[in-house]
């Protein structure tokens, strides 16, 4: 199911970095006084009422300036196109667009600008306006700036909502009003065995020629300048009699890297990819070795409980020994730390070594996301877990696990009933994991351990 998607659009230094922050509940965005400041893209995870979304921090659009930095005329062709090329990029990808205004300093012309550019690229369907925009009345720190906000009805966009981004004030209605203009989220109707396997890694690591490879046709576009891919590209193969969805994705790069424009999206729809799949295939440049990106995208993958292959790509251009291929895994495996089952597969897309592998190993993967033990086997990996390892206490009371089971597959869960969840330290949890795994592996897939009190 594809997650909404919410974009912060408005002029600078009105408070979408922190209203970002508030809306996905960490500090992503960089806060500063100086207009312009968030100029990488920035996308996170939300959740409001149990409905969970994508959220788009979008830079300030700036007025061009002369070179004794005075600002020109927002009404000057250039700001005109910069507006018109941002919102069409958010109209483009969001479900719901947050304009955000700045109370203190009332109803400017820039604000008129990018409100008549949005209503220009809006569609209508039913009779509505698609995407709807919701607005967003920010700084109101006091009673008196909240009845201010009252200026703005005059935009036509139904009720200002008066908040304060960096206090927290008035973000609930908003979100309620926010989320209660998400589209319906109907679940994609798809064969049981379709196998969704989503191509990612950073800029020019080799994702596009994978796939090429593995459709045996030229499906997407090939070329050596990183970004070329912008849009995530669906591809369907049969392997064993089921269906195989191949889907590439634009590179993602780290934070603060992210070229403004287009490609700032391109994150976005790599990250619903992601969401998407069941198995990600994490393309890794051997030319580079694995970088902070590859890092950084492994946590995506993690924090969205997929299963994962770390293909190692261009290995034909590496000068190599008969240890080469050992200490370069030693060396993935230190840096992905956090994903101790994931499976290594060195590999040539330009020349096609071992290229034949990775359908057959994503195959595997994902069937053992299906995989589901039997509730003596959990218990017997349990007892012998708390007799081998006493569980630790600080507080005078003994973590005490009584029995276990599995409530689901696609990742599997299990169910762990306890005396009391706040004593499962992570460390424990690790171990648990461990002994689990010695059980049944669940290569290259996560498992989710829940605690529930007895």
């Amino acid at each position: 199911m594809k997650k909404p998607v919410i974009v912060l659009v408005g002029r600078p230094n009105v408070g979408k970095s922190t209203l970002f922050n508030r809306l996905v509940g960490q500090r992503l965005a960089i806060i500063d006084e100086t207009p312009g400041t968030t100029r990488d893209r920035l996308v996170a995870e939300g959740n409001w009422s149990g409905k969970d979304f994508f959220v788009v921090d979008t830079g300030g659009i700036d007025p061009p300036k002369r070179a004794n930095q005075e600002v020109l005329s927002v009404g000057s062709k250039d700001f005109v196109e910069e507006i018109r090329a941002q919102a069409e990029i958010a109209i483009e990808e969001a479900d719901v667009i947050i304009f955000v205004v700045d109370v203190q300093d009332g109803i400017t012309q820039a604000d008129r600008e990018i409100l008549t550019i949005l209503r220009k690229r809006q569609t209508k369907k039913d009779g509505v306006a698609t995407p709807p925009i919701v607005l967003a009345v920010n700084k109101t720190d006091n009673q008196k700036l909240a009845l201010n906000a009252n200026e703005f009805f005059s935009f036509g966009l139904g009720d200002p909502y008066p908040i304060s981004a960096y206090h927290g004030t008035g973000t609930g209605d908003l979100l309620d009003a926010v989320i209660a203009l998400f589209p319906e989220q109907t679940e994609e109707e798809e064969a049981p065995d379709t196998i969704k396997i989503a191509i990612v890694g950073k800029p020019n690591a080799g994702k596009s020629s994978l796939l090429n490879k593995l459709a045996k046709e030229e499906r997407a576009i090939v070329s050596p300048i990183a970004g070329t891919t912008r849009d995530a590209i669906d591809t369907e193969i049969t392997y064993e009699g089921h269906t195989v969805t191949l889907i590439d994705t634009a590179g993602i790069r780290k934070r603060g890297s992210i070229i403004p424009g287009v490609e700032k999206y391109s994150v976005l729809r790599a990250m619903q990819a992601i969401e998407r799949c069941n198995v990600a295939l994490l393309v890794i440049d051997a030319t580079t070795g694995i970088t902070a990106q590859d890092e950084h995208i492994a946590g995506f993958i993690q924090e969205a409980k997929k299963s994962v292959i770390l293909i190692v790509n261009k290995w034909d251009a590496v000068e190599k020994d008969e240890k080469t291929a050992i200490e370069f895994e030693a060396n993935v495996r230190q840096s992905l730390n956090f994903l101790p089952y994931v499976p290594v597969l060195f590999i040539s897309a330009q020349t096609g070594q071992r290229v034949h592998q990775v359908i057959p190993l994503a195959f595997k993967v994902w069937q053992e996301r299906q995989v589901k033990l039997s509730t003596s086997q959990i218990n017997k990996v349990l007892t012998h877990a708390q007799d081998i390892h006493t569980p630790p206490s600080t507080t005078g009371h003994p973590f005490r696990i009584y029995y276990g089971t599995q409530v689901k597959i696609d990742p599997p869960t299990f169910l762990l009933f306890c005396n009391d969840p706040a004593l499962g330290h992570f460390t424990y949890m690790r171990f648990l994991e461990n002994q689990l795994r010695s059980e049944y592996p669940f290569v290259g897939t996560p498992i989710q351990l829940v605690l529930k009190k007895h």
